[in-house]
């Protein structure tokens, strides 16, 4: 979230390993986010590790003392492997390079790392793994035998990330960046409301060609204009209304929740300019037709077997009447409104949320809350919604 402080993991602690490999140098900056974010962050490394890094870096990081061996005489019981885990959240490998997974895999633990991995109480303290290594050495079958039997075993793994590697060659093995690592440990610890559902989202304005350079837009669409495309999300890209409603009508009927967040242009030029239209020696403004555009929310939710719908309205007054009225024509069970002009490109945002029956404000004092916590509240109603319409 820009402009304020994140606090994502506040009273987390995470235990972060690392383990040889050059992307120990982001192990760095890994640390200075979590803890930016609101984790501690105990810090265990391997010998090799200390060959890219040193433990003095980590340590001013962090503010704890890094620990390297098992046999730190700082534990009063000696027992590092076992005290390291106790109270920790999750243990972060990062970067675990190919020797340190096939260690994992077989269960060796020969070092401190590996020993606090194997010693730690599975049911409170999960494994997370983040793969750095040459891209022959991650495709390479015993690599990925290695990685599905952790995967088997209950380690989550993130990445890796393909792109230019150390040794000068391009592909898959990459250590995933800082900023991405914080964002899958974030969503680690959230809740799963939506586990095994499909969902289909429309996001960003769409824009009407009048000739080759001009075009119809809409100012509605916000921030989600500059996103990046989430990690897990496939993307389509799309320009006008039509050609977002032949991407998504002959789909969403594989999906279990369409949510139509998409400011799509009510309207198009009817004739599209095939030059550039000039202005030099006119007096007068040109003019032109327009057409309206498809109606992609209603077209979804008139399906023979839609999925569970859900709109958002934008307006600048009179909020709940043009959201209710939105949620009777289109036919659908929710709709999302907001004061578009108020909250356009800010951080933060008040909704309502409209159905059949009621409507009640998100958060409920209808005070703005960070458009973040906004999403995890709203995921968490449709979720609600979702098993009530199965019971």
């Amino acid at each position: 979230m820009m402009g304020r402080e994140r606090s994502d993991l506040q009273g987390r602690h995470v235990v972060l390993g690392l383990t040889g490999g050059i992307a120990c140098y982001k192990s760095a900056e890994l640390v200075r986010l979590l803890t930016k974010a609101g984790a501690t962050v105990q810090v265990v490394m391997t010998e090799a590790a200390e060959a890219f890094i040193t433990p003095v870096t980590m340590q001013a990081l962090s503010g704890r003392s890094v620990v390297t061996s098992q046999w730190d005489a700082r534990e009063p019981n000696n027992m590092a492997h076992i005290n390291l885990s106790r109270g920790a959240d999750a243990v972060l490998v990062a970067p675990a390079s190919a020797d340190f997974i096939a260690k994992l895999a077989q269960g060796r633990a020969d070092e401190l790392l590996s020993l606090l991995c194997l010693a730690r109480p599975r049911e409170t303290c999960p494994l997370l793994v983040a793969p750095a290594m040459n891209r022959e050495m991650w495709s390479h079958p015993a690599t990925q035998r290695n990685v599905a039997t952790l995967e088997q075993d209950g380690t989550r793994i993130l990445g890796p990330g393909c792109g230019d590697q150390a040794c000068g060659e391009v592909g898959d093995g990459r250590m995933l960046e800082p900023a991405e690592l914080l964002e899958e440990l974030v969503a680690f610890f959230q809740p799963k409301v939506l586990a095994g559902r499909r969902l289909l989202i429309t996001a960003g304005p769409t824009f009407e060609p009048i000739d080759p350079v001009r075009g119809i837009t809409n100012h509605s669409s916000g921030k989600m204009v500059h996103l990046a495309t989430p990690r897990g999300v496939k993307r389509q890209n799309v320009m006008t209304a039509a050609q977002m409603y032949e991407a998504v009508v002959p789909s969403a009927a594989d999906h279990d929740v369409f949510i139509a967040t998409a400011a799509v242009a009510d309207w198009r030029p009817a004739n599209l300019s095939e030059h550039k239209i000039k202005k030099e020696g006119k007096k007068v403004a040109p003019t032109f037709e327009l057409t309206e555009n498809p109606d992609i929310l209603a077209a979804v939710a008139a399906l023979p077997k839609p999925p569970y719908c859900v709109g958002f309205a934008a307006e600048s007054e009179n909020l709940l009447a043009h959201a209710r009225s939105k949620l009777l024509r289109k036919r659908i069970p929710l709709i999302i409104g907001n004061l578009g002009p108020a909250t356009f490109g800010r951080d933060d945002n008040a909704l309502l949320v409209v159905d059949a029956q009621s409507e009640h404000a998100l958060p409920a004092d209808g005070r703005p809350t960070d458009k973040l916590t906004l999403a995890r509240a709203l995921m968490q109603e449709l979720a609600h919604r979702l098993q009530a319409v199965q019971a």
